[in-house]
């Protein structure tokens, strides 16, 4: 019998009872725009907030967990997830307004979803969510920023759980936000946001989303099997100006590539392995440190085991 199997079984058999739904050895390369990666052990889409708070509660802090969102700032490593992949489905991607310029929005809706939601209702300042391809829980972890705004700029308060399933309500001021970080426990899954945005004109909101879908289809990869920017800019710099400039624009290894169109973006060509991807971008990472003594911070987050075999879930590459 396949170890690997026999592992997979011992886990499910140790995980609470549940309302949603549990499924083992599911693959990841379906749920991620890069396409590549291993299988996650379990994947758990939870049925509501209880059933969530109660799995977390019930389920030792020694099995890994990790929140999986719209998949497209996730870089998967081809082992994949020794763990528990937890999915917010349906019922937390809700949006609603409940005040002349209040929305409370789902962690698992998309940031898409809530900007085209704010552009209905006649509400500005959500236009910047428009250009960023990811899901809200994403947005509040990274203060997820696009064309000259932050999440910061609109968030009032969002609601999380801690691995032992305790519920906290907490004030955007209370998130330590900076730029692409948050100081709340890495471990802490949020469940929903309350936004403030302002009145304003339809036709202007549509005309500035237009404006960001065309400077996105102009400037980004967005029709390639990609992720979100790579890394994270240097304080006063670029990160892709500084790899351009260290000549790693079209890198390749294999089938992954440094995108010519923009290159802060890792493309899949056609059946690239997730090692490929990581190895291309470490290679303009390392071009970068020795040319301009540069330490490139990931911001895509990379998941699964190193050679090592030590299991991470970072986000950044602190060494």
């Amino acid at each position: 019998m396949n170890p690997m199997a026999v592992n997979i079984q011992s886990l499910a058999e140790a995980l609470p009872e549940v309302k949603g739904r549990i499924k083992r050895d599911v693959p990841l390369s379906k749920v991620t725009w890069f396409q590549v990666g291993g299988p996650a052990d379990v994947l758990f889409k939870p049925a509501d907030e209880t059933d969530l708070a109660g799995f977390l509660k019930s389920t030792s802090e020694d099995i890994p967990v990790f929140v999986l969102g719209v998949g497209s700032n996730l870089l998967v490593r081809d082992s994949g997830f020794r763990g528990v992949v937890i999915r917010l489905g349906r019922e937390f991607s809700k949006i609603e307004q409940i005040g002349e310029n209040l929305l409370r929005v789902g962690a698992g809706a998309s940031d898409l979803q809530v900007a085209r939601y704010a552009e209905e209702k006649g509400l500005t300042e959500a236009e910047f969510l428009s250009g960023i391809p990811g899901s809200i829980g994403g947005a509040l972890r990274m203060n997820a920023g696009a064309y000259g705004n932050e999440i910061s700029d609109i968030l009032v308060s969002a609601t999380a759980y801690d691995r032992q399933g305790i519920r906290h309500e907490v004030s955007a001021e209370d998130f330590g936000f900076s730029y692409r970080h948050c100081e709340l426990p890495c471990d802490w899954i949020f469940t929903e946001a309350v936004f403030k945005l302002s009145a304003g004109e339809v036709s202007s909101i549509s005309r500035k989303m237009a404006e960001i879908a065309k400077s996105r289809e102009d400037s980004q990869p967005v029709r390639s099997r990609t992720g979100g920017s790579t890394f994270a800019n240097p304080p006063g710099k670029k990160a892709w100006e500084l790899i351009d400039a260290v000549g790693a624009r079209g890198l390749s290894k294999g089938a992954a590539q440094i995108s010519e169109k923009h290159c802060n973006f890792l493309i899949n060509n056609g059946g690239a392995t997730a090692a490929d991807i990581e190895s291309v971008a470490e290679e303009a990472r390392r071009r970068v440190f020795k040319e301009f003594d540069t330490l490139l911070r990931w911001e895509i987050v990379r998941l699964g085991e190193k050679e090592t075999g030590a299991m991470i879930n970072e986000k950044e590459d602190r060494s």
